[in-house]
């Protein structure tokens, strides 16, 4: 039955933590941060693993705060509406992070920085996801998010190359 799965637990389950489930929830959003930006470092970004680390962390931090109070537990609208806030909040704020990495190169019709942009707001969702203790969401939300840095970056190039050789024919 689907509400055996612990990601179907009941508020109480999720949200009244004790110190370990803390510190273990906000671990987890480090490292998911430290594995994504070591990527980012490696690809020479200007945000590596210390920077996306502290995204997640600090998403993970919000999160945690946000629903660690008994009173919420108790009352399913207001945690409703906190968690509700808490995803758009965090979520809008690091959107301007990751703005700020963009670059617009007017002359040469290019931008660049935009999956630097978007590392950064998965980095913060999955810190999110973590301090939520929504662990199939990170696992899996996490490979595929390595599986698009890592695998898609030669094969978007492989087709890039494809498809303009073919462009080029035809011309």
């Amino acid at each position: 039955m689907l509400t055996d799965l612990p990601y179907f637990a009941t508020a109480e389950k999720y949200f009244d933590i004790g110190v370990i489930d803390m510190v273990l929830r906000l671990c987890a959003a480090t490292v998911i941060g430290m594995i994504i930006g070591l990527n980012r470092d490696v690809n020479g970004k200007p945000t590596g693993m210390r920077t996306l680390a502290l995204v997640s962390l600090g998403a993970a931090v919000v999160s945690v705060v946000a629903v660690h109070f008994q009173d919420l537990i108790d009352h399913p609208d207001a945690l409703s509406r906190v968690v509700q806030g808490l995803l758009q909040g965090v979520l809008t704020g690091i959107g301007f992070i990751g703005a700020g990495v963009i670059m617009r190169q007017p002359k040469s019709m290019t931008v660049s920085g935009l999956t630097t942009a978007a590392t950064v707001w998965i980095t913060a969702a999955l810190g999110i996801a973590c301090a939520l203790a929504a662990w199939h969401i990170v696992i899996i939300a996490t490979v595929l998010a390595l599986f698009v840095l890592i695998v898609l970056k030669p094969v978007e190039r492989m087709l890039v190359r494809l498809i303009s050789d073919k462009d080029a024919a035809r011309d």
